[in-house]
């Protein structure tokens, strides 16, 4: 488990491979975003459903539904119209989520050689999206009636780049060379 070799082990070899004094000062991922956009099916009752109940299988938690705080008349858009769903996963769901991402749904990507490293933002968060959610294992592809993308959000404790870089290596995701 992640979260137990984060507690004991990965830790300790962050500290050390980043020459920092106190164990409190290594960067630490706080949370884990993941959202799904749906404004093209914002009239589509049943496919928002569908698309709620996937992500909530992927992630272990009801996703949150996200609605348009504006009109956008370029984009046929109402305030108040549902444009997606998010999940925001902390502690051990977090911890697990990012085990399964890491070992199991992005190698299952196909020619996949790792996530680039321009990734990261000027907070030294990483964000990142899953072509389709058919990747992860607990969805059924004979289930799904319409492919849908996942966009992840790996926020961390730190603003420096490389420590975050660092920080998403030990826990097991690959950078492309």
């Amino acid at each position: 488990m992640l979260f137990e070799d984060w507690r004991k082990k990965i830790i300790f070899d962050l500290q050390k491979k980043l020459k920092l004094a106190n164990v409190m000062a290594v960067p630490r991922v706080e949370k884990v975003i993941v959202h799904m956009g749906i404004a093209a099916e914002k009239d589509d009752q049943e496919a928002i459903s569908q698309f709620a109940k996937q992500l909530a299988l992927i992630t272990g938690q009801k996703p949150k539904i996200c609605r348009a705080k504006k009109s956008v008349s370029g984009f046929k858009l109402r305030k108040g119209e549902i444009i997606g769903l998010q999940v925001t996963l902390r502690g051990r769901r977090m911890y697990d989520f990012l085990e399964k991402l890491f070992h199991l749904v992005l190698p299952r990507l196909r020619d996949f050689r790792g996530l680039p490293e321009e990734k990261f933002d000027k907070s030294a968060n990483y964000s990142f999206g899953v072509p389709e959610q058919t990747v992860f294992p607990e969805i059924k592809v004979e289930d799904v009636k319409k492919v849908k993308g996942v966009g992840i959000t790996i926020v961390t404790s730190t603003n420096d780049k490389e420590e975050a870089k660092e920080l998403l290596k030990s826990l097991g995701l690959h950078f492309a060379n």
